[in-house]
């Protein structure tokens, strides 16, 4: 298996002044993160269960799937690899950062991100090849790319620890979590639309914040606020096409997800009430 030591480009971000980035050399980017896949193992099922392993120096961090108001997006990309039908992903409970005022959602020290991969014919080994791109963030943030290359053979059985405890720090699913209804009222905007999200449950934990994903990566989503009446959890936020289009909301594609005090609760899909 080869390690994917990151090749990258210093980004500039609102998060740093102009004074510091001009003062201030970047770090060396071996100095700052590694990224190589953990080959895991085969399941019952014939899927093969890896993980991709970000390992970060001391004070910095990397972001989740939807990095909050100043993150970088996360984009991983397996279209290279052979005998390999589909991923799916299996996030850790994000921490909530709060970076110069805004709020941003991501980890800290290491990631380890499980990863179920579908092979075209079972029985034989998965050819792993992409390129992830990620940000990092401490005093600077920066974009970093990686190239991966590593074949997962179909003999693999055991289980490796590290996989195995990130796959137990997943969210809960709104049934473990207690959820009775969640409800989204749209209405259109100048640009955009407008949803508020009422979840029925009990509290998480204190300060709860609510994420809300749609199935369409391009909106952009503005959460104006979020506040908690006895079980009832509600947020609202505006979506705006990057497009500048019209578009119609699936509400059934909405993924709300709950998180506080190291907990977080996967929502997937609301009813219009």
């Amino acid at each position: 298996m080869k390690h994917a030591f990151l090749a990258a480009f210093l980004g500039t971000l609102s998060l740093v002044s102009p004074a510091t980035a001009q003062s201030e050399m970047p770090p060396a980017l071996e100095d700052v993160a590694q990224i190589d896949v953990l080959p895991g193992w085969r399941d019952a099922s014939g899927n093969h269960m890896a993980a991709l392993r970000v390992r970060l120096a001391d004070g910095w961090k990397t972001y989740w799937r939807s990095p909050g108001e100043a993150g970088i997006p996360p984009s991983l990309d397996w279209r290279g690899s052979g005998n390999l039908a589909g991923v799916t992903f299996h996030w850790p409970v994000p921490e909530v950062f709060d970076t110069s005022g805004m709020q941003t959602i991501g980890y800290a020290q290491d990631l380890i991100l499980p990863m179920s991969l579908t092979p075209s014919e079972t029985g034989k080994p998965i050819t792993l090849k992409g390129s992830v791109n990620l940000g990092v963030c401490k005093d600077v943030c920066m974009p970093m790319d990686a190239e991966i290359s590593v074949t997962l053979p179909a003999q693999a059985t055991k289980a490796v620890r590290p996989i195995k405890r990130a796959l137990n720090a997943r969210p809960d699913t709104a049934a473990e979590a207690g959820l009775r209804k969640a409800i989204c009222q749209v209405e259109p905007i100048k640009d955009g639309l407008r949803l508020t999200a009422k979840i029925d449950m009990p509290r998480v934990g204190k300060g709860e914040v609510v994420v809300v994903e749609t199935a369409d990566p391009s909106l952009w989503v503005n959460t104006l606020s979020t506040k908690r009446d006895g079980r009832v959890l509600t947020t609202v936020a505006e979506l705006v096409p990057t497009s500048g289009k019209p578009f119609l909301l699936n509400r059934s594609d909405v993924r709300l997800t709950v998180l506080a005090a190291g907990r977080g609760v996967d929502i997937r899909g609301c009813t219009g009430g």
